[in-house]
């Protein structure tokens, strides 16, 4: 039995060969009734830090490696307990390295250890300024403790950021105005805001810092004098591109 479908003929689909319409784009500046304006805002603040930052180092030396070490253990624990009685105005406390080496003696064919080398490093970053030199004073009179700092600085979610971010969206919003009306227009939209920090980073002042240390064998005095430390004001950057669309200007 012969199947039908064979002898049906094929229907071929006629290809479409007209050129397809372009879809049609914004054009990037505007056009005659309605044209765009690029600016740019800035802001630039200048505000009293909220924290500092000090790092503590304490050093032992030894003949043999459990000496080294337990003088170590003794004066990181003077270190840490010093840090902490100082309660709420040590907002963090880290530890960063801890490093034990032998030191080797320079002649000989052989290698033999002179003596072992240790040290442990903390960070300590505090909120009240007023304790500031007191701590660094008292730490720094520590034997074999090196104190360097302070750093100060913002806190990442500092209401200054935000108030310089603000500042800068309004400055180029006033911008645009004055350009619209020094045309005889006013602006209509916005169409664009673009933040620029994390394409041009702004420089940032280098902090001061100052280094104490202390490598007598003398032993801790109470009534150690405070140093006087004045905060370091911080300045906070921000920078946007924004573009508008305004009326048709009256040329």
């Amino acid at each position: 039995m012969t199947d039908p479908s064979h002898d049906a003929p094929i229907e071929e689909t006629p290809i479409d060969t007209t050129p397809a319409t372009p879809t049609p784009t914004a054009l990037p500046y505007g056009t005659p009734d309605t044209p765009r304006l690029a600016v740019r805002g800035e802001a630039r603040l200048e505000v009293d830090p909220e924290i500092a930052r000090i790092t503590v180092t304490v050093s032992a030396r030894g003949t043999d490696r459990t000496t080294a070490l337990t003088d170590l253990t003794r004066r990181n624990e003077q270190a840490l307990t010093l840090i902490k009685s100082y309660g709420d105005a040590i907002e963090k406390l880290e530890t960063g390295a801890f490093s034990l080496t032998p030191q080797l003696t320079e002649k000989g064919r052989h290698e033999r250890i002179r003596s072992y080398h240790g040290r442990v490093t903390h960070t300590a970053t505090l909120n009240d300024f007023t304790t500031l030199g007191e701590l660094t004073t008292r730490l720094a009179d520590l034997d074999l403790t090196r104190v360097d700092g302070p750093w100060w600085a913002l806190r990442h979610d500092s209401p200054a950021h935000r108030d310089a971010r603000t500042q800068a969206v309004r400055e180029a919003v006033q911008r645009a105005r004055e350009y619209a009306e020094a045309l005889g227009a006013h602006l209509d939209a916005i169409v664009e805001l673009a933040d620029l920090g994390a394409e041009n980073t702004a420089p940032v002042a280098a902090p001061a810092m100052r280094s104490f240390a202390g490598y007598g064998g003398a032993p801790v005095q109470e009534s150690a004098p405070a140093l006087d430390l004045e905060p370091q004001r911080q300045t906070v950057y921000a920078n946007v591109n924004a573009r508008f669309t305004m009326t048709r200007p009256a040329l």
